[in-house]
Formats: structure tokens, sequence, C-alpha cells
């Protein structure tokens, strides 16, 4: 998304790795990044944290969070609340990029399906198909790195196909299931 705010001002908030990795990232399009940091010292590993605190485009606030996104149409800044003094300010900014990290959403399926070591539901190779026969996963669930709707987007279109592959592998054993199931019930209506 970086490349629709091409000489911009933005705002990433967060303060880990993926913050620092989003910020560096939209160096390459913005005209500034400030990142908005709940703490007074970054969580992001140091090389991240070194590479990000020495880049000329990218100013921190610090023990700050976002209150409200300001805006009617389109985004024109946000409301920051100091952690520490309460006092609230406004940065002018088109963009806001959250990137406080997550965990993958699998909460609902951890018991049912397998899960990797880094917290995502496992797939067979690069399809979607999970350990249970007839569940596939799609999105962050499954990549732990990207994390862009876009990536989501593309991995929720080939789970599509993988499913639409699945049905029609089934549809035949499916056919005959019924067809038997009809002709005994014809046949019990008939009796």
């Amino acid at each position: 998304d970086g490349f629709f705010f091409r000489e911009q001002e933005i705002a990433v908030v967060g303060g880990g790795d993926s913050a620092m990795e989003e910020a560096l990232f939209l160096t390459k399009f913005a005209s500034k990044v400030t990142v908005i940091h709940r703490r007074d010292s970054l969580r992001a590993s140091k090389i991240m944290a070194d590479r990000a605190l020495a880049h000329p485009k990218i100013e921190f606030v610090w023990n700050s969070e976002v209150a409200d996104v300001l805006g009617e149409d389109k985004v024109t800044g946000v409301r920051l609340r100091n952690l520490n003094t309460g006092e609230e300010s406004e940065l002018a900014v088109t963009g806001v990029f959250v990137a406080i990290g997550n965990d993958p959403r699998v909460a609902l399926v951890k018991d049912q399906v397998q899960i990797t070591d880094a917290g995502t539901i496992a797939v067979d190779g690069r399809s979607s198909r999970t350990s249970v026969d007839g569940v596939f996963a799609a999105g962050d669930v499954l990549d732990p790195t990207y994390r862009q709707a876009i990536t989501a987007a593309g991995s929720g279109c080939a789970a599509a196909i993988d499913v639409e592959h699945y049905l029609g592998s089934h549809e035949t054993a499916c056919a005959t299931d019924d067809s038997t199931e009809t002709a005994q019930a014809a046949d019990a209506a008939i009796a």
C-alpha cells in the first residue's frame, strides 16, 4: 500500500520488528514516516531498531497512543495522547499503518487441525489443505511473514480453487451416495 502514499507524510503505530520493517519499507515512498510508540524505547531487535532510528525519513513519537484518526472522507491526521501526561496533540498525516504485531487467530481450530511451531495452521505443501479432510485455510493464519491484505486475498483465492477441486473430486461420491439413498427411500415408500 505504500505506493499510494508517494511523497506524503504517514504514520506507523508500533515499536516491534513488524513496525520497524513497515516504517523502513514505507520510506521508499513517503516523504516522512512518523513512528508512534506506547513506550520510551523500541521492542524491536537491535538491528531493526538501529536501522529505523538512523533513517533520515523516520521520526519517533514516544510514550503515545493514537486516540483518534482524523478526517472525513480520507485520513488527514491523528490525535495523539501522551501516556505520561495525558496531553493530546494532533499530527498531520495522510495514512496510518498499524503494525503492532499479531498472533494468527487460530484458537477456533487449534484442537481440530495441526498447528505449526510458529502458531500458524499447517497445510499440505503449497496447497491450502489442512490436516483435516475438507478443511482449508487461507490468509494470515498461514503466513505470519507478510501480513498484507493483498497476500491474504491471494491466499484466499488459492484456497477457493483448492476447495473447488476438492468438491469436484468428491461430487461423484456424493452423487452415488445420494442416488443410493434416494432409491432406498423410493423402495421404502412403495413397500
